[in-house]
């Protein structure tokens, strides 16, 4: 019988690993909470729609800028010191925005809940793949966890408005505030040794950027992160602007949207070897952009949780096939990955933002139909993808 990857581990690498496991639900709670938090944010502040777009704008941005600073950091703090550092900033973050309403100050409060979110991102998948020696299965428990916790947020948001009322938000931050200080001091105890790599000369090169499919996949990220990012921050403020239902619904919602994605990443993982994957993409992306029609053209609950369901399991695997698209890209240009995750996060900071704005001048609803638009061009952008792999498949049979 062959031994698991955790049966393998010693006392202490368990010990790294569950602190990791722990840190990445709470990374889920507080990241995709920010969705249920943000009309009751809104609500108690007198925040505008161009405001709140921004915070979630914030947030992206600190989560990008946390790629670059957690490659850096462990050579100057050491690695413990650098997840204790990050986790850190989502504590400060919560806390400014119980204590504030100040636009200034609760941009900078999202900006910290970013940093945090992607460095301790960044510093999990880099220790779980170290500690597990690279073990696919500890790297996909990691991710599900992250997903558990969050479809878990909205519960945390439901029970502690129905405990403390409309100061119910500031009670779930708190919450989130004391999990951040346990991931803090479970690493604290952790020893995580600082392991020096030895500098080789590698040649950079950028050549991948003259590839026609590695500017189809960053579209196809660009414009799916755009929606993610804009789906989830405005989902339940649109339910509840538009008056379609409760706020204990909307965060139900939110919950069934995330457990729907949880379920088909796993179910994608299991026939993307079996299934094309520029078949598998089409299928997801056409599929996204048909249930987030059939979300915004209705205000019937059934139609509208189907359509939720729908749209969470579609946009499951696109991330992923993408990625895994690129596979042989990557592979050979150590800097394809970098750019290319840059590339999508810049979409995920634009859209937040833009949705916010539109939904001040021409209403909530104009703000969500914005989306449409993106979805689209990410499904041209996977229709370019097939085409260009037909050509290549055509060109290489004349050979």
């Amino acid at each position: 019988m062959k031994q698991s990857f955790y049966a393998k581990l010693d006392q202490k690498d368990r010990y790294i690993l569950k602190c990791c496991y722990f840190v990445f639900a709470v990374n889920g709670i507080f990241g995709m909470g920010l969705g249920s938090l943000l009309p009751l944010l809104s609500k108690a502040y007198g925040l505008s729609n161009t405001l709140s777009g921004a915070l979630l704008s914030a947030h992206q941005v600190g989560s990008l800028a946390a790629g670059f600073a957690a490659g850096m950091l462990p050579i100057y703090l050491g690695r413990k010191k650098t997840i204790i550092f990050f986790c850190s900033f989502v504590i400060l973050g919560f806390l400014m925005m119980i204590l504030t309403g100040s636009p200034v100050l609760l941009i900078l409060a999202f900006l910290f809940t970013g940093l945090s979110r992607g460095g301790v991102s960044n510093f999990n998948n880099a220790v779980v793949n170290e500690v597990s020696n690279s073990s696919p299965a500890a790297l996909n428990i990691l991710h599900s966890i992250f997903a558990i916790g969050a479809l878990t947020a909205p519960f945390l948001f439901i029970l502690s408005t129905r405990i403390a009322g409309e100061r119910g938000w500031k009670l779930a931050a708190s919450v989130i505030i004391v999990l951040c200080l346990c991931a803090i001091f479970l690493f604290s105890r952790a020893k995580i040794e600082d392991r020096v790599k030895e500098k080789t000369k590698q040649k950079t090169s950028y050549a991948f950027l003259t590839q026609r499919h590695f500017w189809i996949a960053s579209g196809i990220l660009f414009f799916y992160l755009c929606s993610e990012a804009a789906i989830n921050g405005w989902l339940v403020k649109y339910f509840i602007d538009s008056n379609i239902m409760s706020i204990q619904y909307a965060q139900m919602l939110a919950s069934l949207l995330w457990t729907v994605i949880l379920a088909g990443r796993l179910i994608c993982a299991y026939f993307g070897s079996r299934v094309s994957k520029k078949i598998l993409l089409l299928v997801t992306g056409i599929g996204t952009a048909a249930f987030y029609l059939l979300l915004l053209s209705t205000q019937h609950l059934a139609v509208i949780t189907l359509a939720i369901a729908g749209l969470g399991f579609s946009m499951a695997g696109i991330y992923p096939i993408t990625i895994a698209s690129t596979g042989a890209t990557i592979k050979k240009y150590p800097m394809a990955m970098g750019v290319l995750l840059i590339i999508g996060g810049i979409g995920a900071i634009l859209m937040p933002g833009i949705t916010g704005a539109l939904s001040d001048a021409f209403g909530i609803f104009a703000g969500m139909s914005a989306i449409v638009a993106a979805i689209v061009l990410m499904v041209v952008c996977i229709i370019f993808n097939l085409m260009l792999k037909k050509q290549e498949d055509q060109k290489s049979a004349r050979l």
